[in-house]
């Protein structure tokens, strides 16, 4: 398919913006302008409870923030991590999304702002997010949620750490998770599919960039063949929650995505894969983050269309 026209837009309105590649800034200046394209959304949706709290973990104090609407709980709980390539990104770039997560999947969400790389490398932010998971599970009721509904979920990056989480939560005797959201989600430290060859530039991420950000996560290029930094190399994947996996068509990341809906298919976990035709890989609009909504609440959590009510 063409480039979808609100991909392209998105495109001219970063270049607009004079948006540079990350792997052509310093680290400091990566994360201000992570911050100042977050800030171009606009405010999110109003949430009737948002809380900021930290919770503990292997290497320190974890900040979360917690958004929740009024009604009768308790809750499914979504337990969310944002993307930028271990980075860049914060609680604050993940407002917009989290904010309407709350009242379209009907869970009380909680954003994870894990440590980043390169000052924390590989293994620290998926032991962060870990030990979040762990938190939010077993406090659950104190933030109105399930703790037997708990679905880990995450984009880019973060999409890599919901991954792990499920893996680890596995091989770890728990939690107990009913699900992962996966989004357009890093799943292998591998430069060589044929979607980073054409989607390599003029897509918003870059397969440059990509390396950029491995370059700063991993401690040294062999660490990218352990699970725990690349899914898709686990020995197994039978075990695992119930996903849904979305991908890009422009995304240098789509195949590895795709790879790994079709290994957890095959390894017998129930997958739902979506491919956005047309898309690129950093655009989530409105409508994107709708349907990613209703697919968490229809596919993931079961609940019927209210709409169709």
């Amino acid at each position: 398919m063409a480039l979808h026209p609100e991909a392209k837009a998105f495109l001219e309105q970063r270049e607009a913006m004079g948006i540079k590649p990350v792997n052509q800034l310093s680290i400091d200046a990566a994360r201000e302008q992570t911050v100042r394209v977050s800030l171009a959304a606009g405010p999110g949706e109003r949430v009737d409870h948002v809380e900021d709290r930290s919770v503990p973990g292997p290497h320190g104090p974890i900040p979360i923030r917690i958004y929740r609407n009024a009604g009768p709980g308790p809750l499914p709980i979504l337990v969310f991590f944002h993307g930028g390539g271990w980075v860049v990104g914060n609680l604050e770039t993940a407002d917009v999304f989290c904010r309407a997560m709350t009242p379209d999947t009907g869970c009380v969400v909680v954003s994870v702002n894990y440590r980043h790389a390169p000052e924390h490398k590989f293994p620290i932010a998926a032991e962060d997010a870990f030990a979040a998971t762990q938190w939010v599970a077993a406090h659950a009721s104190t933030i109105h949620g399930d703790p037997s509904r708990v679905i880990v979920c995450g984009s880019s990056a973060g999409g890599n750490l919901a991954a792990v989480v499920a893996l680890m939560a596995r091989d770890h005797g728990g939690p107990p998770l009913l699900a992962q959201a996966l989004i357009v989600p890093v799943i292998d430290h591998n430069f060589e599919t044929p979607s980073y060859r054409t989607n390599a530039d003029g897509y918003g991420l870059t397969t440059e960039a990509m390396r950029w950000y491995w370059k700063q996560y991993l401690r040294r290029d062999e660490d990218g063949r352990q699970p725990y930094a690349s899914p898709l190399r686990a020995q197994t994947l039978r075990g695992l929650p119930p996903a849904l996996v979305v991908t890009a068509e422009f995304d240098p990341l789509h195949d590895e995505g795709q790879a790994y809906a079709t290994r957890l298919r095959d390894e017998g976990v129930q997958t739902v894969l979506w491919r956005r035709e047309g898309m690129i890989h950093g655009f989530l609009g409105p409508q994107a983050n709708a349907e990613i909504a209703r697919a968490i609440r229809e596919q993931l959590l079961r609940v019927p269309d209210r709409s169709a009510t």
